[in-house]
């Protein structure tokens, strides 16, 4: 039995942190998304819940395709949580380094920065363990999180706000820190995938944040053409650090215009929850309230339309196939070709009985397109043994059955 929280249905555990752990989870459309719950001490944490809830909305202004979006949050009750987009792949932490394509990974990093800071929100714990790689590209998680609850209770309750080695010497001292600090962990973490190593070593937490402070990062091995930005990014003075902007202009990226999805509201004191993207956003999850629950869908419809959705597309692809198979056989072999467009009509007709004694939410629809999927495998079938001759035909036939058989495998 899956759980459920709030309009979410849990699926499976995806990991732990100092703030709490990320499952796998099902929004009310039945699609992905991740969601945080927060571990009991830090929901016990009144006043750290407080400055996170005041923060949230900014962190909903982030967007971009660098950046994992906050899409929905609760914080009341005994579970509070945040709900992000899900980004399947593996952390930076995990993959092969140095990493080949350090150019693409240094300008979605630098993207991801911008889009941020352009929020006006502090990432503050930017490390390679927070960076998602997906086909090559960087995702980076849990922005905002550490910066707002890094209150005295919280870490006194065992969660580390940050991690020595990627953590600015000002935010290691006690002092302020602000975006600066997380310029010196994006270089830091740019510096681990460049060279595969540490910048500041290994070791205990203590001997790693003295380097930090007192010894110039390891930067041995960092290409030439990146080894000047990361030496600057990785001062110790914040003030010679170059800002988000800066560093997409020396990487030659583009800045994309991060609009927010939402218009900012003011939070009271302490949000009692924030309500998800609005449902033109494709990445969010659909405006949810009190009493207007019947027009959600459940998770069994949500799985149901799904199934319609796949159903269909085999419907479509096979009879395209068919159709073709069809075509070649025509003029040399007129019995196969009838013997095909029969045996695909007859698994239609029998797909038809099916929907039409069954109760589905897509009886109706599932008999039309039925219908006119037997009616438009003829169509074609005669059409495309007008236009073409048997052996072109029979070439994209076996083209055809060759990527059908290579998709099957791969899938």
């Amino acid at each position: 039995m899956s759980e459920r929280l709030g309009p979410y249905e849990l699926a499976s555990r995806l990991g732990a942190g100092g703030f709490g752990a990320v499952h796998l989870a099902l929004d009310p459309e039945g699609r992905t998304v991740a969601v945080k719950v927060l571990h009991p001490h830090v929901a016990a944490d009144g006043g750290a819940l407080a400055r996170l809830a005041r923060e949230v909305e900014t962190m909903r202004m982030v967007g971009g395709p660098h950046v994992a979006e906050v899409l929905d949050a609760s914080l009341t009750g005994e579970r509070p949580y945040l709900v992000t987009r899900y980004v399947q792949g593996r952390p930076l932490s995990a993959v092969p380094v140095p990493v080949p394509d350090l150019r693409r990974l240094a300008a979605g990093l630098a993207d991801a920065l911008l889009a941020m800071h352009a929020a006006g929100v502090v990432h503050r714990d930017l490390k390679p363990a927070n960076v998602m790689m997906t086909e090559g590209e960087p995702v980076v998680i849990d922005f905002g999180i550490a910066s707002a609850l890094d209150s005295l209770s919280v870490t006194a309750s065992g969660a580390v706000v940050g991690t020595p080695g990627y953590l600015a010497p000002e935010v290691l001292e006690g002092r302020a820190a602000g975006m600066e600090a997380d310029v010196f962990s994006f270089g830091a973490t740019l510096a681990y995938a460049a060279t595969g190593r540490q910048p500041y070593g290994q070791g205990p937490a203590s001997a790693v944040a003295y380097r930090v402070v007192h010894h110039p990062p390891d930067l041995d091995d960092a290409p030439e053409w990146l080894a000047p930005l990361l030496r600057e990014c990785l001062s110790t003075d914040p003030a010679a650090r170059p800002t988000a902007a800066q560093i997409c202009a020396r990487l030659g990226v583009e800045p994309v215009a991060h609009v927010p999805l939402v218009s900012p509201q003011v939070a009271p004191q302490v949000a009692p929850a924030v309500r998800p993207r609005p449902a033109n956003d494709d990445l969010g999850t659909r405006e949810w309230r009190p009493g207007r629950e019947r027009h959600r869908r459940s998770v069994e419809e949500s799985r149901a339309r799904h199934r319609e959705k796949v159903r269909r597309r085999w419907l479509i692809g096979s009879g395209l196939f068919v159709a073709l198979l069809a075509a070649a056989a025509r003029e040399p072999l007129p019995e196969v070709s009838l013997f095909l467009l029969a045996a695909y009509a007859v698994g239609v007709v029998a797909d038809a009985g099916v929907a039409l004694f069954s109760r589905g939410l897509y009886r109706r629809s599932r008999l039309v397109a039925d219908a006119l999927s037997v009616a438009g495998v003829a169509g074609i079938c005669f059409g495309l043994a007008a236009m073409f001759s048997t052996f072109t035909l029979a070439l994209f036939a076996g083209t055809a059955l060759v990527v059908g058989i290579v998709f099957l495998v791969s899938a």
